[in-house]
């Protein structure tokens, strides 16, 4: 006997849950990730921080923290730990969220999402033209930076534990390692 597995759209997500709840579609399957942890939310704090100071310093457009929908296409509805939309692609906010593509996206690795954000949501990111995509890895205090090139992902930067990264999109915004990395104990 075949099971028939639901597929769902963005139309389903507003149907279906309430407007609080943490989901996301990619290639119209549903994904409901469980809260961040402390660390997970102390990145995504520090990171934010920084990359909104930035943005705000050269006003440049506007940043974005989950829970906060990325509507792509009606098949693919994603909620990124932090987002930059450029000035010029403000036009595509609306009360919904991002009805459109992010400039740049930052997703915070956990266990239980490695494979969705490090290969699902990077491939998604690349198909859909996001200019830079990262991703921090707070298990390894690893932050990785790529950047589209011929509607292809390079790897623009790799930082393990110390030292800096810099964007490749938002030209003179770096960010230390051990700014955002918890310290270990």
């Amino acid at each position: 006997m075949e099971v028939l597995q639901k597929t769902y759209t963005y139309a389903d997500l507003l149907s279906e849950f309430p407007a609080e709840t943490r989901c996301e579609i990619i290639k119209n399957e549903l994904f409901m990730p469980p809260a961040p942890n402390p660390e997970h939310q102390d990145i995504s704090r520090d990171l934010g921080f920084y990359l909104l100071l930035f943005v705000r310093q050269n006003n440049l457009g506007k940043i974005y923290y989950a829970p906060f929908d990325v509507i792509l296409d009606i098949n693919n509805v994603v909620q990124p730990d932090i987002i930059f939309i450029d000035s010029e692609n403000l036009k595509n906010l609306t009360k919904r969220g991002l009805e459109g593509v992010p400039d740049l996206v930052v997703e915070i690795i956990s266990p239980s999402t490695f494979y969705r954000d490090s290969v699902e949501k990077k491939d998604l990111y690349e198909k859909f033209g996001v200019q830079e995509y990262w991703i921090v890895e707070p298990a390894n205090r690893v932050i990785e930076i790529f950047t589209l090139q011929n509607g292809k992902y390079v790897l623009h930067q790799f930082a393990v534990e110390q030292g800096k990264v810099q964007s490749k999109l938002l030209q003179g915004f770096e960010v230390d390692l051990q700014m955002i990395f918890p310290n270990q104990s």
